[in-house]
């Protein structure tokens, strides 16, 4: 049977045999930040085995197309094409490394837990936490994140809260810088990403990697700056320019996985330095790619809650303290029943977004 080599797997090969010249971004992390401690959020989509430095074959048999990065051990990184999809796998030759597949249920990553798939995304709509955007009628029955919008008032212990703290359980993962700035990320290069991604166009799949593209080149609201980071030394460029490298990373933090339920604030937020932050949002693609955006009029704070099940909770809120550009039909508004620029309005983050702060 002939393969088809997408261009994403010759990306993949390159980087592996070009190993020495590629840093795995935790290195960088490491280099640019050497006393900020790397939040969860970011530890979950790293790829440690990504980059193998033993060494590097590449083969071409009936089985796809491997490149194996273990001196010739199953231990090391294999990519493969063959009936089940694009395959990538880092799992020390057994089974439970990750990978990527593409099929007719869309495309999914495993990455080895009980080898359940997961979507890029469920559904194309707009971001919640992009403020240039009015809420579908669809967003404010099914978005979980609707319980995560609140007012800045009622951030005090002994509040009670219905909330759903939402995380990918079977996340992607960041690629290194090298190998996400040769992939196109444009609208006007639709088509060749979708078929280096076996996206079929107008697929629902397509229509999620869009919608992500095409909310990352709107023009920021007033004040706002704003980027699209595609790899995690990008996330930390954009957010020590607008913070400098003394500053810390934090993320929302939860015992467990729970649904919707009533959670108490059980001690006095702590309000983090300085009012301006930069914060990050997960979006919706096939590798880890995030939203971040920073403005002069936001607060951000760190709440110790607990839920009715004694699930305890660590969670990041932000309070924007002016929200007169927002979109009018912004699902905050629509939630809390207020008009842009009356009152602070504050969310919860998800487990899988990141918020930088001043030290």
């Amino acid at each position: 049977m002939e393969f088809h080599l997408p261009d994403i797997l010759v990306f993949l090969a390159i980087a592996l045999v070009t190993c020495h010249a590629a840093s795995p971004p935790e290195e960088y992390w490491n280099s640019v930040l050497p006393n900020t401690p790397m939040p969860k959020a970011v530890k979950d989509l790293l790829q440690p085995d990504f980059m193998d430095q033993k060494g590097t074959s590449v083969i071409v048999g009936k089985g796809g197309v491997n490149v194996d990065a273990g001196k010739g051990k199953p231990g090391g990184t294999t990519v493969n094409v063959g009936k089940g999809g694009v395959n990538v796998n880092s799992g020390k030759g057994k089974p439970s490394g990750t990978s990527v597949n593409v099929g007719k249920g869309g495309v999914t990553v495993n990455t080895g837990h009980k080898g359940k798939p997961v979507y890029v995304g469920v559904k194309p709509g707009p971001d919640p936490f992009a403020y240039n955007y009015a809420a579908t009628e669809n967003q404010l029955h099914d978005d979980p994140n609707v319980a995560l919008f609140f007012m800045e008032k009622d951030m005090y212990p002994g509040k009670t809260m219905n909330l759903h703290f939402t995380k990918n359980t079977n996340p992607t993962t960041f690629l290194p810088r090298q190998i996400a700035n040769s992939l196109p990320f444009s609208s006007n290069k639709l088509p060749e990403i979708f078929n280096q991604f076996s996206v079929k166009e107008g697929s629902m799949e397509a229509e999620i990697m869009k919608n992500t593209i095409r909310e990352c080149e709107e023009p920021g609201i007033k004040g706002e700056e704003k980027h699209c980071a595609t790899s995690l030394e990008s996330m930390i460029d954009f957010s020590t320019h607008m913070l400098g490298k003394n500053v810390q990373a934090i993320s929302t933090e939860v015992e467990n996985q729970t649904q919707l339920q009533k959670y108490i604030i059980t001690a006095g937020a702590k309000k983090m330095a300085g009012d301006k932050s930069v914060v990050c949002h997960r979006q919706n693609y096939a590798y880890a790619v995030f939203y971040c955006h920073s403005t002069q009029t936001t607060k951000a704070y760190m709440v110790s809650l607990e839920g009715a099940d004694g699930t305890k909770a660590q969670a990041v809120a932000i309070c924007h303290t002016d929200t007169s550009a927002w979109n009018p039909k912004h699902l905050a508004f629509q939630v809390l029943k207020v008009k842009p620029g009356t009152v602070p309005v504050c969310h919860f983050l998800p487990q899988d977004h990141v918020v930088w702060v001043p030290n």
